[in-house]
Protein backbone atom coordinates (compact mmCIF):
# COMPACT_ATOMS: atom_id res chain seq x y z
CA UNK A 1 0.00 0.00 0.00
CA UNK A 2 2.86 2.54 0.51
CA UNK A 3 4.17 1.52 -2.61
CA UNK A 4 1.41 2.24 -4.36
CA UNK A 5 0.87 5.80 -2.66
CA UNK A 6 4.82 6.78 -3.47
CA UNK A 7 4.21 6.00 -6.83
CA UNK A 8 1.16 7.76 -7.16
CA UNK A 9 3.70 10.75 -5.59
CA UNK A 10 6.08 10.33 -7.84
CA UNK A 11 3.89 10.53 -10.71
CA UNK A 12 2.02 13.94 -9.92
CA UNK A 13 4.83 15.72 -8.54
CA UNK A 14 6.94 14.37 -12.23
CA UNK A 15 2.96 15.38 -14.12
CA UNK A 16 3.82 18.62 -12.13
CA UNK A 17 7.35 19.58 -13.03
CA UNK A 18 6.79 18.32 -16.72
CA UNK A 19 3.64 21.27 -17.34
CA UNK A 20 3.79 23.94 -14.84
CA UNK A 21 4.79 26.06 -17.17
CA UNK A 22 1.06 25.30 -19.19
CA UNK A 23 -0.79 26.69 -15.79
CA UNK A 24 1.83 29.38 -14.81
CA UNK A 25 -0.70 31.90 -17.36
CA UNK A 26 -4.04 30.87 -17.45
CA UNK A 27 -3.26 30.74 -13.10
CA UNK A 28 -1.95 34.65 -13.38
CA UNK A 29 -4.56 35.45 -15.50
CA UNK A 30 -7.04 34.27 -13.01
CA UNK A 31 -5.32 35.95 -10.31
CA UNK A 32 -5.41 39.38 -11.87
CA UNK A 33 -9.19 39.34 -12.40
CA UNK A 34 -10.26 38.35 -8.61
CA UNK A 35 -8.25 41.06 -8.04
CA UNK A 36 -9.99 43.34 -10.49
CA UNK A 37 -13.40 42.61 -9.09
CA UNK A 38 -12.85 42.32 -5.10
CA UNK A 39 -10.18 45.82 -5.12
CA UNK A 40 -12.59 49.13 -4.86
CA UNK A 41 -11.98 52.11 -7.26
CA UNK A 42 -12.99 55.94 -6.33
CA UNK A 43 -15.88 57.41 -8.34
CA UNK A 44 -13.90 58.62 -11.82
CA UNK A 45 -14.44 62.68 -11.91
CA UNK A 46 -17.08 63.87 -14.53
CA UNK A 47 -15.21 67.01 -15.17
CA UNK A 48 -18.51 69.33 -14.28
CA UNK A 49 -17.28 72.83 -12.64
CA UNK A 50 -18.36 73.34 -9.02
CA UNK A 51 -19.72 76.63 -8.22
CA UNK A 52 -18.66 78.01 -4.86
CA UNK A 53 -20.54 80.69 -2.93
CA UNK A 54 -17.71 82.91 -3.05
CA UNK A 55 -17.44 82.86 -7.07
CA UNK A 56 -21.13 81.95 -8.01
CA UNK A 57 -19.62 82.57 -12.05
CA UNK A 58 -16.32 82.52 -12.65
CA UNK A 59 -16.34 82.85 -16.39
CA UNK A 60 -18.42 85.99 -16.06
CA UNK A 61 -16.05 87.22 -13.81
CA UNK A 62 -13.09 86.14 -16.06
CA UNK A 63 -15.38 88.31 -18.73
CA UNK A 64 -15.76 91.02 -17.06
CA UNK A 65 -11.79 91.58 -16.12
CA UNK A 66 -11.10 91.17 -19.95
CA UNK A 67 -14.23 93.73 -21.00
CA UNK A 68 -12.66 96.40 -18.41
CA UNK A 69 -8.75 95.93 -19.48
CA UNK A 70 -10.01 96.50 -22.73
CA UNK A 71 -12.42 99.67 -21.77
CA UNK A 72 -9.31 101.59 -19.90
CA UNK A 73 -7.19 101.11 -23.52
CA UNK A 74 -9.58 102.46 -25.82
CA UNK A 75 -8.04 106.01 -26.18
CA UNK A 76 -10.57 109.02 -27.74
CA UNK A 77 -10.19 109.82 -31.00
CA UNK A 78 -10.29 113.69 -31.42
CA UNK A 79 -12.74 115.29 -33.63
CA UNK A 80 -11.94 116.42 -37.08
CA UNK A 81 -12.32 120.18 -37.97
CA UNK A 82 -11.94 122.41 -41.15
CA UNK A 83 -9.94 125.39 -41.64
CA UNK A 84 -8.87 128.15 -44.55
CA UNK A 85 -5.95 129.82 -44.01
CA UNK A 86 -5.66 132.43 -46.10
CA UNK A 87 -3.24 134.97 -46.92
CA UNK A 88 0.86 135.05 -46.54
CA UNK A 89 1.12 131.47 -46.26
CA UNK A 90 3.63 129.24 -48.36
CA UNK A 91 0.57 127.19 -49.19
CA UNK A 92 -2.77 128.39 -48.76
CA UNK A 93 -5.59 126.64 -48.57
CA UNK A 94 -8.20 124.55 -46.37
CA UNK A 95 -6.89 121.84 -44.08
CA UNK A 96 -8.28 119.35 -42.01
CA UNK A 97 -7.38 119.55 -38.32
CA UNK A 98 -8.01 117.77 -34.88
CA UNK A 99 -10.28 119.64 -32.34
CA UNK A 100 -7.84 120.82 -29.58
CA UNK A 101 -5.49 122.14 -32.16
CA UNK A 102 -3.89 125.82 -31.65
CA UNK A 103 -3.34 128.52 -34.10
CA UNK A 104 -0.09 127.44 -34.87
CA UNK A 105 -0.54 124.41 -35.93
CA UNK A 106 -3.03 125.51 -39.08
CA UNK A 107 0.10 128.20 -39.52
CA UNK A 108 2.46 125.10 -39.75
CA UNK A 109 0.29 122.95 -41.93
CA UNK A 110 0.31 125.94 -44.65
CA UNK A 111 4.21 125.32 -44.54
CA UNK A 112 4.41 128.42 -41.87
CA UNK A 113 4.74 132.06 -42.68
CA UNK A 114 5.95 133.97 -46.11
CA UNK A 115 9.38 136.18 -45.04
CA UNK A 116 6.89 139.59 -45.27
CA UNK A 117 4.00 138.36 -43.15
CA UNK A 118 3.00 140.62 -40.60
CA UNK A 119 1.65 138.10 -37.65
CA UNK A 120 1.90 140.28 -34.83
CA UNK A 121 -1.96 140.11 -34.43
CA UNK A 122 -2.61 136.60 -34.40
CA UNK A 123 -2.97 134.70 -31.32
CA UNK A 124 -1.07 131.77 -32.06
CA UNK A 125 -2.39 130.14 -29.04
CA UNK A 126 -5.83 130.32 -30.05
CA UNK A 127 -7.81 127.21 -30.52
CA UNK A 128 -9.44 126.46 -33.79
CA UNK A 129 -12.74 126.03 -34.45
CA UNK A 130 -14.93 124.34 -37.77
CA UNK A 131 -15.17 126.54 -40.33
CA UNK A 132 -12.77 129.13 -38.64
CA UNK A 133 -11.32 131.68 -41.57
CA UNK A 134 -7.64 133.09 -40.65
CA UNK A 135 -6.35 135.55 -42.67
CA UNK A 136 -2.21 136.61 -42.40
CA UNK A 137 -1.39 140.10 -43.97
CA UNK A 138 1.41 141.37 -45.53
CA UNK A 139 4.18 143.93 -43.52
CA UNK A 140 2.91 147.36 -44.16
CA UNK A 141 -0.28 145.91 -45.43
CA UNK A 142 -3.79 148.26 -45.51
CA UNK A 143 -6.27 145.96 -44.63
CA UNK A 144 -10.07 146.58 -45.36
CA UNK A 145 -12.80 146.61 -43.00
CA UNK A 146 -13.53 142.49 -44.14
CA UNK A 147 -9.64 141.83 -43.63
CA UNK A 148 -9.14 143.22 -40.23
CA UNK A 149 -12.19 141.23 -38.63
CA UNK A 150 -10.75 138.04 -39.63
CA UNK A 151 -7.71 139.20 -37.86
CA UNK A 152 -9.21 140.36 -35.21
CA UNK A 153 -11.16 137.25 -34.66
CA UNK A 154 -7.91 135.41 -33.70
CA UNK A 155 -7.47 138.06 -31.39
CA UNK A 156 -11.34 139.21 -29.66
CA UNK A 157 -11.06 142.94 -27.85
CA UNK A 158 -13.66 144.48 -25.79
CA UNK A 159 -16.36 146.42 -27.86
CA UNK A 160 -14.19 149.42 -27.67
CA UNK A 161 -11.40 147.33 -29.43
CA UNK A 162 -8.74 148.37 -26.17
CA UNK A 163 -6.75 145.74 -25.26
CA UNK A 164 -6.71 144.14 -22.24
CA UNK A 165 -3.47 143.97 -20.67
CA UNK A 166 -4.00 141.30 -17.99
CA UNK A 167 -5.57 138.86 -20.67
CA UNK A 168 -3.24 139.67 -23.59
CA UNK A 169 -0.25 137.89 -25.35
CA UNK A 170 2.82 138.99 -26.39
CA UNK A 171 1.12 139.05 -30.28
CA UNK A 172 -0.85 141.73 -29.38
CA UNK A 173 0.81 143.61 -26.98
CA UNK A 174 3.24 144.72 -29.64
CA UNK A 175 -0.05 146.14 -31.80
CA UNK A 176 -0.18 149.04 -28.70
CA UNK A 177 1.89 151.98 -29.61
CA UNK A 178 4.59 152.06 -27.61
CA UNK A 179 5.15 148.34 -26.31
CA UNK A 180 7.33 146.79 -28.80
CA UNK A 181 8.43 143.28 -28.07
CA UNK A 182 10.95 143.89 -24.81
CA UNK A 183 7.93 145.90 -23.25
CA UNK A 184 5.32 143.28 -23.89
CA UNK A 185 7.48 140.34 -22.63
CA UNK A 186 8.17 142.54 -19.61
CA UNK A 187 3.99 143.08 -19.22
CA UNK A 188 3.70 139.09 -19.53
CA UNK A 189 6.54 138.91 -16.60
CA UNK A 190 5.13 141.22 -14.12
CA UNK A 191 1.65 140.14 -14.42
CA UNK A 192 2.77 136.79 -13.97
CA UNK A 193 4.96 137.29 -10.93
CA UNK A 194 2.40 139.98 -9.06
CA UNK A 195 -1.13 139.11 -10.80
CA UNK A 196 -3.30 141.01 -12.39
CA UNK A 197 -3.58 145.13 -13.18
CA UNK A 198 -5.64 146.56 -10.88
CA UNK A 199 -5.87 150.03 -12.64
CA UNK A 200 -4.52 151.34 -16.02
CA UNK A 201 -1.43 153.32 -14.08
CA UNK A 202 -0.49 150.19 -12.49
CA UNK A 203 1.27 149.69 -16.05
CA UNK A 204 4.11 151.64 -15.51
CA UNK A 205 5.29 149.59 -12.48
CA UNK A 206 6.57 147.32 -15.50
CA UNK A 207 10.27 148.00 -16.15
CA UNK A 208 10.61 150.62 -18.81
CA UNK A 209 7.09 152.02 -18.91
CA UNK A 210 7.20 155.42 -17.79
CA UNK A 211 4.88 158.29 -17.75
CA UNK A 212 5.58 159.56 -21.31
CA UNK A 213 4.28 155.97 -22.48
CA UNK A 214 1.65 155.48 -20.50
CA UNK A 215 0.12 159.00 -22.09
CA UNK A 216 0.73 156.96 -25.20
CA UNK A 217 -1.14 154.09 -24.77
CA UNK A 218 -3.55 154.53 -22.01
CA UNK A 219 -6.44 155.09 -24.86
CA UNK A 220 -5.39 151.69 -26.52
CA UNK A 221 -5.70 149.78 -22.98
CA UNK A 222 -8.57 148.08 -20.35
CA UNK A 223 -7.94 146.04 -17.31
CA UNK A 224 -11.64 145.07 -17.58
Amino acid sequence: MDTLLERVKVLFLSFVSDNWRKFLFPMAAIAVIVAFLLIPHGQADNGQLVLSDSNPNPLKELNEVENKEVNETIVKVPAVIMVDVKGAVRHPGVYTMDEGDRLIDAITAAGGYLPDADSRLLNHAMKLTDELLVYVPLVGEELVDAAMSLVLQQNPQNDNNLININTADESLLVTINGIGPAKASAIINYREEHGPFISLESIMDVSGIGQKTFEKLEHQITVD
